[in-house]
């Protein structure tokens, strides 16, 4: 899964695809390493991230995801939204899949529309919203937690009728480093779920306050962190470094191939 955000505040590449001619090239090149899925972003989610209007988010969705499928008309879009609305517009648009941090947290008609919907769901670990998360990171134990959080949002999904629903321990939201490192260490404990489980780690600051560094260096970080994922059972990478994440993968698919059995 190829990020692309269309927002000016990401943390890593904010602003840099904010026009149709930087989007087109972009996302070609996220197509050309490799992606299977573009996931499409209008709200930035960093700790402390500057709140925008649903009705911009909806904009800038909208407009993406049509200049996208324009110039790449197989693309499977998912759009990065906790916004039912937003979700709406992202799928009337084309997008195929919702992928929304909060699980549902921060807007209550979001697992009713993703029913109605009827596409897939990418359903994340969150507490709180991205001004506030790093706030609310208390756990009895951050696996644990993490699991029994997921198992009751799993069960609320289904009861609207989601059925097609993969989960993400939501790595950097709510967690402090250690918490971060933990859940990696015992990621294979999601599996409870047999869902599929999405892994984004790429950049994030669980990588570069280890080495006091920033988000620009911390690709080599990446690459080691979603190998141990790729270990432990993940089924998707979500990241902003194509190229190296699939290398990520045929390595170890490799590995897999000529494992004595």
């Amino acid at each position: 899964m190829g990020i692309l955000n269309v927002t000016s505040d990401s943390f890593f590449d904010g602003g840099s695809y904010t026009n149709p001619q930087s989007i087109v090239k972009q996302c070609e090149k996220l197509l050309s390493e490799g992606a299977d899925i573009i996931d499409l972003g209008a709200y930035s989610s960093r700790p402390g991230a500057i709140d925008i209007s649903e009705s911009e988010e909806i904009a800038k969705i909208s407009s993406a995801t049509e200049i996208i499928l324009k110039h790449f008309p197989e693309t499977i879009i998912s759009i990065d939204t906790f916004r039912a609305k937003v979700a709406n517009a992202g799928i009337a648009a084309g997008a195929a899949i919702i992928n929304d941090i909060s699980g549902g947290d921060l807007d209550d008609k979001m697992f009713e529309t993703v029913a109605n919907l009827n596409v897939p769901y990418i359903l994340m670990h969150m507490k709180g919203n991205p001004q506030n998360m790093q706030t609310q990171t208390s756990y009895k134990n951050i696996t644990t937690d993490v699991n029994l959080h997921l198992s009751e949002k799993i069960a609320k999904a289904k009861s609207y009728g989601m059925n097609d629903i993969i989960i993400d321990p939501g790595f950097g939201f709510a967690k402090t480093l250690e918490q971060n490192y933990e859940l990696m260490n015992h990621l294979e404990m999601l599996h409870f779920h047999n869902l599929p489980i999405l892994v984004g780690i790429s950049r994030k600051s669980m990588i570069y306050k280890l080495f006091n560094s920033t988000p620009q260096e911390a690709l080599n970080g990446t690459t080691i962190l979603n190998t141990i994922a790729l270990q432990k059972g993940a089924h998707i990478l979500r990241v902003h470094d194509v190229k190296e994440a699939k290398e990520c993968i045929t390595i170890y698919q490799q590995l897999n191939s000529t494992a004595v059995k």
